[in-house]
């Protein structure tokens, strides 16, 4: 009941088991002769590529490659930017695979290296590269050379994994009076990984059995070194959590304001994506509902909310949903603003009041009513969207209101930031830039584009998505120290 394999799978599979290997060896191709039950098949390639996803690996390194099952099922698994290094004794076998690998959208992840595979590993650890995941099925009276060269020479990174092939070997590891090579060789590399404190291992009875072999945290205790570990914070992580393990937000709960669209819409997918649960707050209901559902298919747990945050009611209503639904407010994200340009002598007093009601007074309402929740919680990360506006006047565009409302925005963000830092709550703004968005590409102001991308250094826009990992960071609780600060993400345009 395994997921089906691919084509290019099925094709190298039966491509493997109809090849007349023996033919091969005596036509002096192979310097061994090759049984084709080596492959890996479907089961298992299936397996590995589970693996793969669960170890969210994405460089990876295969001692024994055979004719490439294993190696295009785990590459099937990397995503777009990883990559697969592949060992391999005889060159036959790359020649071999190498068609089927151009076929595959995921070959090109796979970089066979022929030869020794000690040499290549030497190669690579001369290089500093590490693996999320290695899978090693070769000689097996060398696994545990391969195994003590990984981990000697940090191939494999801070919680990686290693899985280890015909680790049961057909039952020949563990019957008493047994007298084969291979089985006794795998029965020793399996009680030296089990007596190794650097590592925990399953054995799993796949087919010829797979160790699954993790790297634990290091330990003082045991420490091979000679030299004196200060075993505090920075070497165990805080409270045990290395610094990525701080950056996540799982069972925190989240809103965005503004979410429908736009900078919103990236940072309530940044926080889903970190862990947490995110109330998706817009005025548009419609566009609230449609972010909301893109969350629930990354399996994300999100609920859309309707409000105008320039009303006090719509604010509290917005509060007391999401506590009601979830219990607490951990994360709050007011995003939403508005901007309308013209010139100072021209703009009204309606335009002042309508973009200050909901860029400041409805930025200040938001605060005050999650703050609120979050003093009485005792924790609470209170994220602002301000504007590089605060910082310079943008140019050639006249946005006076604009401006002076993001700048009451980072001065709220200041004052709040240094009142409720001691009881909890840190309360931080970020600037971005100009945005890419498809307002920019509007009639009115497509002709303004060049004009800014001359004063940025970046020599480009920025996209949404160069802003999601603030808002992770300013979230999560790798940036505890931090209140009252302005983050600027604006591709040095307010330097010059």
């Amino acid at each position: 009941m395994s997921t089906q394999e691919s084509e290019h799978l099925a094709e190298l599979y039966e491509k493997t088991v109809s090849h007349d290997w023996e033919q091969v060896h005596k036509e002096g191709k192979t310097m061994f002769k090759l049984p084709k039950e080596c492959i890996t098949g479907h089961v298992e390639g299936q397996t590995l590529k589970m693996l793969v996803h669960m170890c969210q690996a994405k460089r990876i390194l295969e001692i024994g490659m055979f004719t490439g099952y294993g190696a295009l099922s785990m590459a099937e698994g990397l995503p777009e930017d990883g990559y697969l290094v592949a060992c391999e004794l005889e060159p036959y076998l790359k020649d071999f695979a190498q068609p089927i690998f151009d076929k595959s959208p995921h070959g090109r992840k796979i970089n066979v290296r022929t030869g020794s595979a000690k040499e290549t590993l030497k190669e690579l650890a001369a290089a500093g590269e590490q693996f999320d995941l290695i899978f090693i099925d070769a000689d097996k009276n060398n696994y545990i050379n391969y195994y003590n060269f990984i981990l000697d020479n940090n191939l494999l990174r801070l919680r990686g994994v290693i899985c280890i092939d015909n680790s049961l070997f057909k039952a020949k590891v563990y019957l008493k009076d047994t007298t084969d090579d291979n089985g006794l060789a795998l029965r020793k590399f399996n009680q030296f990984v089990s007596d190794d404190p650097r590592v925990e291992q399953v054995i799993i009875p796949l087919r010829d059995g797979i160790s699954v072999i993790r790297r634990v945290c290091a330990t003082v205790e045991g420490s091979v070194t000679q030299r004196k570990i200060t075993a505090d914070e920075v070497f165990h992580g805080v409270q045990g959590r290395p610094i990525l393990d701080r950056m996540r937000l799982d069972g925190k709960v989240a809103y965005v304001t503004g979410a429908g669209q736009g900078i919103g819409r990236a940072f309530a997918h940044a926080l889903g994506e970190a862990g947490a649960k995110v109330a998706i707050v817009d005025l548009d209901k419609d566009k609230a509902e449609a972010v909301s559902e893109e969350l629930f298919l990354k399996g994300i747990n999100a609920i859309p909310i309707t409000a105008d945050i320039s009303i006090p009611a719509d604010v509290q209503r917005m509060i007391d949903s999401i506590v009601s639904k979830w219990g607490a407010i951990h994360i709050a994200c007011n995003n939403a603003g508005i901007n309308m340009n013209s010139a100072s002598e021209d703009t009204s007093l309606e335009e002042w009041d309508q973009t200050f009601n909901v860029n400041l007074r409805g930025t200040f309402m938001c605060c005050q009513a999650v703050g609120r929740v979050m003093l009485k919680q005792g924790y609470g990360k209170i994220i602002n969207t301000a504007s590089m506006a605060s910082l310079i006047v943008p140019h050639p565009q006249k946005q006076l209101s604009y401006n002076t409302s993001k700048a009451g925005v980072v001065k709220l963000t200041q004052t709040l930031g240094t009142e409720w830092i001691e009881r909890g709550v840190c309360v931080n703004c970020i600037s971005p830039g100009i945005v890419d968005t498809p307002l920019i590409h509007s009639e009115s102001l497509r002709p303004l584009v060049q004009r800014w991308l001359s004063d940025i250094p970046a020599g480009r826009l920025a996209q949404v998505t160069d802003l999601q990992a603030a808002v992770v960071f300013l979230a999560s609780d790798a940036s505890d120290y931090m209140t009252g600060h302005n983050l600027v993400i604006e591709g040095g345009q307010s330097l010059w």
